[in-house]
């Protein structure tokens, strides 16, 4: 049984299992095998915590429910899907990139700082998205009993967010006691930008044009924010050369 509802997962899920196969690849890489393993682990504990009394005591997302509409045919921990958990450790990680990679001279604490908003960011589209998922593939998983002011989402999901990216990656910086990663967060920022175009395309094929307009315009913004104060990000997006005293890319 167990067996069957993972190979569910996998079926049902295809986009969350290649993203976690990005994860992991580009992780190992930047983080070695230790470290992407225990990000995994720990986000994914982190997001399941958060899950499940944002589902029972509307903390820290927002009261929601899942409607368990694919149980039997996917795997579940509790009343959770099991992917939905296991998709924050990769966002948090990507988000992490992005501001690794925009100002590769800031402290840890501001770093994520930073990756918690990055994070969240990406949910501006995502969540949105998901709600509408008996329109794509995704399915009706789950419903907000109050639906929300930002296109049915309540604005306390993305207040969340950023909390719950700040204790995975908060967490993860105090385990590996703020050292920088030997790494290069540079193939990160591709995964980042590649589940916003995904995303993205999924408003596309559901007609929700709102919904795509406010994402390409907000993203939009904020990468040219990135690239106008940002280090490292700002000096690829610019095509120039780090002036004298600036870090050079790693």
């Amino acid at each position: 049984m167990l067996l069957d509802e993972l190979a569910g997962t996998l079926v049902l899920r295809p986009y969350v299992v290649g993203f976690l196969a990005a994860y992991l690849v580009l992780a190992v890489r930047d983080l070695g095998p230790r470290g992407a393993a225990g990000l995994l682990v720990w986000g994914f504990a982190v997001a399941f915590a958060a899950e499940y009394a944002s589902t029972r005591i509307g903390v820290p997302f927002g009261l929601y429910h899942y409607t368990g509409a694919t149980r039997g045919q996917e795997l579940y921990v509790s009343n959770v899907p099991f992917f939905d958990s296991l998709s924050f450790p990769f966002l948090a990680y990507a988000a992490w990139c992005v501001a690794r990679w925009a100002w590769p001279a800031a402290s840890p604490a501001r770093t994520v700082a930073a990756a918690g908003v990055l994070m969240m960011w990406l949910d501006v589209v995502i969540d949105p998205a998901a709600v509408r998922g008996d329109r794509w593939f995704l399915g009706r998983i789950f419903y907000y009993p109050d639906g929300g002011v930002y296109f049915g989402v309540p604005l306390s999901n993305f207040a969340g967010w950023v909390i719950v990216g700040w204790v995975i990656l908060g967490g993860y910086a105090l385990a590996i006691r703020g050292r920088r990663p030997s790494g290069s967060p540079r193939l990160g920022v591709l995964l980042y930008y590649g589940i916003l175009v995904f995303n993205l395309a999924v408003t596309l094929w559901i007609g929700e044009w709102a919904l795509l307009a406010v994402g390409i315009l907000l993203h939009g913004m904020t990468f040219l924010l990135l690239c106008s104060v940002g280090g490292d990000l700002g000096t690829a997006a610019l095509g120039r050369r780090p002036a004298s005293g600036e870090l050079p890319r790693p």
